[in-house]
């Protein structure tokens, strides 16, 4: 397994595999799944190599964390990466109350989530996830879903970005600064939240999901440059933006969580044709193509069972011809400045 090694601070940074483990799946994403077959896809994972595990309070309401607690119980802290988030606190359903993402997360603890990006809020997810996590420690703390995906509105992601950096922000230096943390920063959907806190504070890796891939490299625009003069880390999470590039342009292909739109589809099936020429599988060339960028140091697609893990290592370790690169860029289908 390839590493890639990040010290932005000269504190020792951190050592990265290139092919990371996105554990929301492990939180029953979209089915349920055993603890049973949860253990055997980190297992797995594990065995192949991965040694950066990215969890979240939201996976599963606290279940992921929960199940990532089980198995790396035995594993020498040392030999593992470990981010978890912030930004959600979880509270108990009252009577009658029903808990958040139904439909989404399944045969889940009963939470509500409540947005809280301040000091203290910062401070509360902490505690509560080294204690789900059952470690000492978590490598990087992630400020989660600070986009407008998730706020609904740009007046209410800058209330929250303003609430974090009066706030959370101040926790997150004070914990790195402590050593508590080895980094910070954020996990989102959108770049331009990125763009906007690296202008604003003193950030270390950033967590973008669906927003640099073989589909879409409108990041190039002014954040992922900035990001490597700064030194800046980038992890890529949904590597296949939710789906589209690994099943290629089907009916009900998923693109950033629904269902693709027609022009979706269009742009995928050309990028699939210039793959077929070189003898290429779209999903190698997806998941190849954003370590492509000196900014990244891992790629995390999520895995629900061991077959999706092992078809992401073949991902993380296909060889692409330069001349595929060459004629996506000639066919007009990724951005001529793409590091390839």
């Amino acid at each position: 397994m390839n590493r890639r090694h990040w010290d932005r601070l000269g504190n020792g940074g951190l050592t990265f595999t290139e092919l990371g483990f996105g554990a929301a799946p492990l939180g029953n994403l979209y089915k349920a799944i055993t603890d049973a077959e949860a253990d055997a896809v980190l297992g797995r994972a594990w065995d192949l190599g991965v040694r950066y595990f990215d969890t979240a309070p939201l996976y599963g309401l606290g279940l992921s964390e929960t199940r990532l607690n089980r198995f790396l119980r035995d594993k020498p802290r040392a030999d593992y990466v470990l981010s978890t988030k912030i930004g959600r606190l979880l509270r108990r359903c009252e009577a009658g109350e029903e808990r958040d993402c139904i439909g989404k997360f399944f045969d889940v603890p009963a939470r509500k989530e409540v947005y809280d990006y301040t000091y203290d809020g910062v401070m509360r997810s902490l505690e509560i996830s080294l204690e789900r996590l059952g470690v000492d420690r978590i490598d990087i703390l992630f400020a989660h879903d600070l986009d407008i995906f998730n706020h609904g509105s740009q007046q209410a992601l800058d209330a929250k970005l303003s609430e974090l950096m009066a706030g959370g922000y101040k926790a997150l230096v004070e914990l790195r600064d402590q050593g508590v943390i080895t980094a910070f920063g954020a996990g989102v959907n959108e770049w331009q939240p990125c763009q906007w806190m690296t202008e604003r504070g003193d950030f270390d890796l950033f967590l973008l999901a669906g927003r640099y891939t073989l589909l879409e490299q409108e990041a190039l625009e002014s954040f992922l440059p900035l990001a490597r003069e700064r030194g800046i880390g980038i992890i890529i999470g949904g590597p296949y933006n939710s789906g589209v590039l690994a099943t290629g342009p089907r009916p009900g292909a998923f693109y950033n969580y629904d269902p693709a739109p027609q022009h979706i589809l269009d742009r995928v099936a050309l990028i699939e044709a210039v793959c077929n020429r070189h003898e290429v599988r779209m999903v190698d060339a997806a998941f190849q193509f954003p370590l492509r960028h000196p900014a990244v140091v891992s790629v995390i697609p999520g895995g629900q069972g061991v077959a999706e893990v092992e078809a992401n290592l073949k991902a993380a370790t296909a060889v692409i011809p330069k001349a595929l690169w060459a004629e996506l860029k000639s066919a007009g289908l990724m951005r001529e400045d793409a590091p390839v």
